[in-house]
């Protein structure tokens, strides 16, 4: 069948869904069908040279996927120029897309946060199916990032832009099942809903060797302490702030240091903040690029995953599954009552103690080097590969997109 996906994000540029996207894709084309892409030039997260050169590039074809390019504007870091641009890819994106009249399905991703019901009005109107990747849930994401309050105007007009989106679609494809179940409380279709987790390439992501890991000459990393390791956005939602406050309680404590790879709005306040309390235990670098994970997370002896208290209920940290395809130990600071927490206990993947406690989470780092000898020696990853491997989650995606179409 000929799926069009429809998108306000697309590589070259770089974002939490780039290469599970690209998955996606291959795996429908592998399957027999046709794809196409619709998508503004790139702006987010590559070089200035990059965006230069994909300003006149409007059509291109790779793996059997057809590319549609229109131009959008640079993005922005103000909120009313973020708008503004989501409101014209909305526009341009549907515009290029009716194009395609022979479209048999519809697919997108809940970025921006009037995507879904964009696309979903444009699928009514062609009368083909939606299938809705909702990677974020909109709009309790903003309260739980902390950008508004639930009630607030913003998460008004969240809410009503919610309502409008979830009945124009055919397939809703959640991370989680805590998420499954916020859905099913509004009101939404539980035979609409699809649980199917991010994941990882446990073919490519696995442990790399100290002794074959570049990244201990090439960031003079120490290997004779108990290396933590952060890799990540610095966003609200992260609640790095957690992260330099354990540090700055263990900064006596030369046995255990710190290294992050960082990015996104938080990372100059976290720079400041090791610069101020003088923590020679933290170094902090931008974030490698994908094909670097495995050393990254192979460089700890622990890792960190953060967030602050609530996102558990919106959110599902997907780079865990990274994590655990490298057998590092996990310390979540995490909502203790969440998901994750149960599938590291169930994977003996690590643990969680509670969100935004610096003191809890340097009492467990601690307690993780004392405790070194008795790390996992296997079982995360091969929880990884059982469930959220990546031929496990094209799978399901395929499965589902090809439902949508069966079911009308």
């Amino acid at each position: 069948m000929n799926i069009t996906l429809i998108e306000a994000y697309f590589a070259p540029e770089v974002f939490a869904f780039t290469h599970l996207e690209q998955d996606i894709l291959q795996g429908l084309v592998k399957a027999g069908h046709t794809v196409r892409v619709v998508c503004p030039t790139p702006t987010r997260g590559i070089s200035k040279e990059t965006v230069k050169a994909y300003k006149k590039i409007r059509r291109e074809s790779y793996d059997g996927i057809e590319v549609s390019r229109y131009w959008a504007p640079q993005e922005r870091s103000n909120a009313v120029s973020r708008a503004l641009r989501y409101l014209w890819c909305n526009f341009r994106g549907n515009h290029f897309a009716k194009k395609y009249r022979d479209t048999e399905v519809i697919l997108a991703v809940s970025t921006p946060p009037t995507h879904g019901w964009s696309v979903g009005k444009l699928a009514k109107k062609m009368n083909v199916p939606f299938v809705y990747s909702l990677q974020d849930l909109f709009p309790e994401s903003l309260v739980t990032s902390g950008i508004c309050s639930a009630h607030s105007l913003y998460y008004k007009i969240g809410e009503w832009i919610e309502k409008k989106t979830y009945p124009l679609c055919s397939k809703i494809i959640v991370l989680s099942r805590t998420v499954e179940n916020m859905l099913i409380k509004k009101g939404v279709d539980r035979d609409k809903l699809k649980l199917i987790s991010n994941w990882v390439d446990s073919d490519v992501v696995n442990r790399v060797p100290e002794n074959e890991n570049a990244l201990f000459d090439e960031y003079h990393i120490s290997k004779d302490t108990f290396n933590v390791v952060y890799a990540g956005n610095l966003g609200a939602s992260q609640g790095p702030n957690v992260i330099y406050r354990a540090a700055r309680l263990l900064k006596d404590n030369k046995d255990i240091s710190f290294t992050i790879f960082g990015g996104g709005p938080g990372y100059n306040h976290v720079q400041n903040r090791i610069h101020k309390y003088h923590l020679s235990n933290v170094k902090l670098y931008p974030l490698l690029p994908m094909e670097r994970v495995p050393e990254v997370y192979s460089l700890g002896d622990v890792a960190l995953v953060t967030c602050k208290k609530g996102v558990s209920q919106t959110a599902m940290p997907s780079k865990t599954w990274n994590i655990m395809a490298c057998n590092t130990p996990i310390i979540a600071s995490f909502d203790t009552d969440s998901e994750l927490a149960q599938i590291l206990s169930a994977a003996k993947a690590g643990v969680c103690v509670e969100p935004e406690n610096p003191e809890a989470l340097a009492n467990a780092i601690v307690y993780a080097k004392d405790h070194a000898d008795k790390k996992n020696k296997g079982e995360a990853r091969e929880y990884v590969k059982a469930y959220m491997s990546r031929d496990v989650g094209v799978k399901k995606y395929v499965q589902c997109i090809e439902t949508a179409k069966r079911e009308g």
